[in-house]
């Protein structure tokens, strides 16, 4: 019977065991929010995209249930967004002993366990499906991490440990806070039907009704966020503001290397029709080009955003060569060995935890150690008692111009080489036109990626050319 010791208290009871584990997440979670076809389509059924929120991961059996149910409805929608909110992530042993009961999740625990490491406090995503499930996973506590977290979700779980042991999970503040995420007509649902919890989810603008349980539980929760008030939409309270466009429709790409193209192949894999215009005559001719780069995270004792975001990088990097690129000629997942200068503080243990790392003396006898000073040895790097190295498991190199190429050529994008942009202008109706220096429409498109590198300045912050509203850059921002 999984519990978690920190709260006293277990993920599911003892009548919950077995298949009954799973019967109770498919009737509180996914048909308390019509997400199971069943004699008539799910509430899901052809959307372009659906966007799932769940306030505590825990082993993660809600996740592979949606997993799923999206994967055997037909009419499933094209890309399915899975964030959520867990302060203590478990082991991926854990993951895999917990749904080993049910043989159907099995493959796609397996799946999600292979992706399960750098969990440090902060957000996290992880693909699957070739990116069209997308697991956003934010570590730390409900309330700070549900204020990270960006969308208007259609399906809301609200799950956690009892409210005795964990109140903060249903705190009227944290139900604010998801009422915040919530788009008007979003579906929400909970095992958890005290009357308190039900008085702050009317609150928060939801209404609510207690229905039928399965044994052990007499009841569940199922709600439906309709507030009597216009909700104020969470961009409305950011410094910097989001774009507002509904559906993918058109967007100009200006840079044709990594960054440019990474930006692009994401928005076609979204359904956007995407231009990319280069000054070069080929895609990746600057700092994209280079014959090889390492693929390794940035650390920190303090796992500053630098680091986190390179972590981030890494990650969705190696994800992505190793769906489009060849392993052994443009990719290899070879591990990287990263040397730190005589007296460097060493890293803190739970990031060697988190991410699979060892730090190494040469003069260590552990078994990762001889691992790490194995590799070091045939890389002829030299370590003594003083020289500590850190081994990334999860690192290698790529060839980034062969991946730029692959994006490029892919469904949805059109390269436009020798086309050097000079300026941008603002048309009628949101729409924007990319001028050459002579004063030529290169392009006219809804939305405006700039990653054009050292020139991205002087497009963006030429006052002699400025863009018809202020740009952030300009602004100070």
């Amino acid at each position: 019977m999984p519990a978690n010791p920190r709260f006293g208290d277990v993920y599911r009871s003892k009548g919950e065991q077995g298949d009954a584990g799973l019967v109770q997440a498919r009737h509180v979670f996914l048909r308390g929010c019509s997400l199971l076809a069943e004699g008539k389509h799910a509430a899901w059924a052809d959307a372009p995209s659906w966007q799932v929120l769940e306030t505590g991961f825990g082993l993660g059996l809600n996740f592979l249930a949606t997993w799923h149910a999206w994967r055997a409805d037909p009419a499933r929608p094209k890309r399915l967004f899975y964030s959520a909110v867990e302060a203590w992530p478990p082991e991926a042993n854990d993951i895999l002993r917990s749904a080993a009961p049910f043989n159907e999740l099995m493959p796609l625990a397996q799946e999600l366990a292979s992706q399960w490491r750098g969990l440090l406090p902060g957000v996290h995503r992880l693909e699957f499906e070739g990116g069209r499930l997308q697991l956003t996973l934010a570590v730390g506590e409900v309330q700070p991490m549900l204020a990270e977290l960006t969308g208007q979700f259609d399906s809301i779980y609200i799950d956690g440990f009892s409210p005795a042991l964990n109140p903060d999970m249903w705190s009227l503040h944290t139900l604010k806070a998801v009422a915040r995420l919530a788009r008007r007509g979003a579906c929400a649902a909970s095992w958890c039907v005290a009357g308190e919890v039900r008085e702050r989810l009317i609150t928060c603008g939801f209404s609510v009704e207690r229905v039928p349980g399965l044994p052990p539980k007499r009841h569940a929760l199922r709600a439906k966020f309709e507030p009597r008030w216009q909700p104020r939409l969470r961009a409305q309270a950011l410094a910097i503001p989001l774009p507002t466009i509904d559906s993918p429709l058109r967007c100009t790409v200006i840079g044709g290397g990594l960054a440019g193209a990474s930006c692009a192949y994401s928005l076609a894999q979204r359904g956007w029709q995407v231009t990319v215009l280069d000054r070069a005559p080929e895609p990746a001719a600057g700092a994209s080009g280079l014959p090889a780069g390492v693929v390794a995270p940035h650390v920190s004792p303090d796992d500053r955003p630098l680091s986190r975001l390179s972590r981030a990088g890494a990650r969705a990097t190696l994800k992505r060569v190793q769906l489009l690129a060849r392993e052994g000629v443009d990719f290899a997942l070879t591990g990287v060995l990263e040397r730190h200068a005589p007296g460097e503080r060493r890293l803190p243990t739970p990031w060697l935890d988190a991410n699979n790392s060892k730090v190494s003396r040469a003069t260590t006898h552990a078994a990762g150690d001889r691992l790490t000073l194995e590799k070091a040895q045939q890389a002829s790097v030299p370590l003594n008692d003083t020289q500590l190295a850190l081994w990334h498991d999860h690192a290698g190199w790529i060839k980034p111009a062969a991946l730029v190429r692959t994006m490029l050529a892919s469904s949805g994008i059109t390269w436009r080489g020798s086309q050097a942009a000079d300026r941008l202008e603002s048309a009628n109706a949101g729409v924007w036109r990319v001028l050459d220096s002579a004063g030529a429409v290169l392009t006219e498109s809804e939305l405006v990626v700039i990653a054009a590198g050292f020139d991205t300045r002087a497009l963006l912050c030429d006052p002699g050319k400025p863009l018809p509203s202020p740009c952030m850059h300009c602004a100070g921002k």
